[in-house]
């Protein structure tokens, strides 16, 4: 009898391992990959799902080891000079502001707190700028007698961080292939401003998506096929210069998320960088991006069938219901993957949801007690969405301006703004106070759109985009058959939205004709902004051809073509202006920096006009060419430094 309990006993076992293998396969948790075959079917893009039982039964897990082999392809030499030494920093003390009681500006970011990677920083004594294939760093103390202090050469640099007395370049290999760039991270020590020292640095085998850095801890996003070297997955990053593997187990990846995308994230302590970094691998790929001080929520994008449904064949209605609905339109859906950001165990995948429409940016999505709010943009038109911890769905406003594309949000508190359009550019406000039936309050009618709106203060909110006019095209008779419309320069407007059921356009300005375009109207860091100091300022720049987007173009793609690819640009200048409720937008004045005589150099650039940032009653304005000094209140320039010769003797 006990010989058979005992059998009995493994039979069990057996089934309860079987079962459990059987369930991985089917439940939506997040699961590790096992082993090389697995991984491949990702890189085929075929879904584990399709592996017969036998085939799964087959995959035990087991570890290969690439024996510290490394992956030769993408292996690169762009560290510079100060790669032969690595300083020790195991006494390093973190300080978050560098120590000066100068007022300076900051960049421009979507959340308090969570301060993201540009191409320009301060720290109010020196100015981190790009120029070329080099970091520039400007002293700054004397704005009379400015110069440069110090140059790093990282790779090919794409953004910035400063956290205390680090720099945090983060760069790009030369090419290899197409689309097969390397993420290249540089932590430099600024004790000594004359000689960064390079004290900790990583490289990632996919190409760089962004980055955040949050009370010390540093998150840079890398996302990209999988590739492969030798018939084998590549599974290697660098860490201060030694080659390491990514465990298969510590690849993961969603039964209903399949894909040959993966998406890396790095978790690096700036206050102790002798412990090593966290990588965390995702199979999933992802459009968009944004974090709160507690989570990270990374978003893709996918197509349904709108077409007929089975009930449609077999329903009551039968062949005429068919006939009734045979719409094969596709629309897009978001998958949202939430990750909780763990001060012990790093990033940590949280959960998943699915939701009909798409965002447009970072800004359509905001995080407010424990929920997310999201600006869609649907089949139906606009909505807001509400979405608690769990990622399950509290309540949606109703659906605005179907036959309209949303062209900016924000959401303020417990308000929401949306800007959608075709002919005219209507501002939507949502009160979202009752997260389970917020409502659409409020909506005003006006020429033109915007791309970027910007709060002035908790009644007053600030839109950038372009003005437009309205053309009709009449027949015989004088019946308007058609219209559309055409821009005729960027505008800025300031909104009164106090009354959140009447908002009202109290002042506007127009910069420029159809030809200006800003780097504004497609990335929020480019503006300078105090209140206190009326103080609003955006880089343009205008060229050779007219500007237009059509009703069906997503603005910020048709822009990105527009600066990249159009002819060259005729003229640049730094527009500063005065702004305050009383007086509306004031034009102080335009700080041209001249035009290159590379021309084919900066052809792809959006702009060679980088940012302004001001210091104490000084603006600086900084291209990759020149930083030069005015007086905040007069724009009287007080100096200029050249950075040509400095970016040509490195090259």
């Amino acid at each position: 009898m006990k010989g058979k309990t005992k059998i009995l006993y493994l039979l069990i076992i057996i089934f309860v391992i079987f079962t459990c293998s059987l369930l991985t396969t089917s439940n939506k948790e997040i699961r590790s990959i096992r082993n090389e075959r697995q991984l491949n079917s990702f890189y085929e893009q075929d879904s584990y799902e399709d592996f017969t039982l036998l085939e799964r039964a087959l995959m035990l897990p087991f570890s290969i080891s690439f024996n510290n082999y490394v992956y030769r392809g993408y292996e690169t030499n762009s560290w510079g000079a100060t790669t032969d030494v690595i300083e020790d920093v195991s006494e390093a003390v973190p300080a978050k502001d560098a120590s000066t009681s100068k007022d300076y500006s900051k960049t421009n970011i979507q959340v308090e707190g969570v301060d993201e990677a540009d191409i320009i920083k301060t720290d109010g004594d020196y100015i981190y700028s790009l120029s070329g294939n080099n970091v520039i760093i400007t002293n700054v103390k004397d704005p009379t007698n400015i110069l440069v202090e110090a140059t790093v050469s990282n790779g090919i640099p794409n953004d910035l961080i400063i956290y205390g007395d680090k720099l945090v370049v983060i760069s790009t290999n030369e090419v290899v292939s197409y689309g097969k760039n390397n993420t290249i991270v540089g932590i430099y020590s600024l004790k000594n401003k004359e000689k960064p020292k390079l004290v900790k640095s990583f490289e990632l085998y996919e190409p760089y998506y962004t980055t955040r850095c949050i009370d010390g801890k540093l998150y840079v996003f890398s996302k990209g096929s999988l590739r492969k070297n030798n018939k084998k997955i590549v599974r290697e990053y660098k860490e201060d210069k030694n080659t390491k593997t990514i465990k298969f187990s510590d690849i993961k990846y969603l039964k209903d998320a399949s894909s040959g995308i993966q998406t890396l994230i790095a978790e690096v302590d700036l206050n102790n960088l002798n412990k090593s970094m966290n990588l965390s691998s995702y199979l999933i790929d992802i459009s968009n991006a944004y974090v709160s001080e507690n989570n990270i929520y990374l978003l893709d994008y996918d197509y349904y069938d709108n077409g007929p449904k089975p009930m449609d064949l077999f329903g009551i209605k039968g062949v005429i219901g068919l006939f009734e609905s045979m719409d094969y339109s596709f629309e897009k859906k978001t998958n949202i993957y939430k990750f909780s950001i763990n001060k012990d165990r790093g990033v940590l995948y949280n959960t998943k949801t699915e939701i009909e429409g798409s965002v447009i940016n970072q800004y359509s999505l905001d995080e407010k007690d424990e929920n997310l709010r999201i600006a869609l943009d649907g089949k139906d038109g606009t909505r807001i969405a509400i979405l608690d911890k769990n990622l399950h769905l509290l309540g949606e406003t109703d659906s605005v301006e179907k036959d309209e594309l949303m062209y900016s949000s924000r959401f303020i508190g417990d308000k929401a703004y949306l800007v959608t359009y075709r002919n005219t550019d209507p501002l939507f406000v949502a009160d979202l106070s009752d997260v389970k039936n917020p409502k659409i309050v409020g909506e005003l009618k006006i020429p033109g759109y915007s791309t970027y709106l910007h709060p002035y203060d908790e009644n007053h909110l600030i839109g950038i985009g372009m003005e437009t006019e309205e053309k009709v095209n009449r027949d015989s008779q004088g019946k308007v058959i058609s219209s559309w419309a055409v821009i005729t320069g960027m505008k800025m407007s300031l909104f009164d939205v106090s009354d959140i059921n009447s908002p009202k356009q109290i002042a506007k300005t127009t910069i420029g004709d159809s030809r200006t375009v800003s780097a504004i109207l497609t990335n929020p860091k480019a503006l300078l902004f105090s209140k206190e100091k009326e103080l609003l300022a955006i880089p343009v720049n205008n060229y050779s051809e007219d500007f237009s987007v059509r009703d069906s173009e997503e603005v910020d793609d048709v822009i990105n073509r527009f600066t990249r690819y159009s002819k060259p640009y005729v003229a640049e200048g730094y527009f500063v202006y005065k702004v305050n409720l009383t007086e509306g937008f004031n034009l102080k004045g335009i700080i041209n920096h001249d035009k290159s005589e590379s021309e084919y150099y900066y052809y792809y650039n959006n702009s060679r006009l980088l940012r302004g940032v001001y210091i104490d009653d000084n603006l600086f304005t900084v291209s990759e060419d020149a930083v030069k000094v005015h007086n905040l209140d007069s724009l009287e320039q007080i100096t200029e430094l050249s950075l040509k010769g400095v970016k040509e003797d490195e090259r």
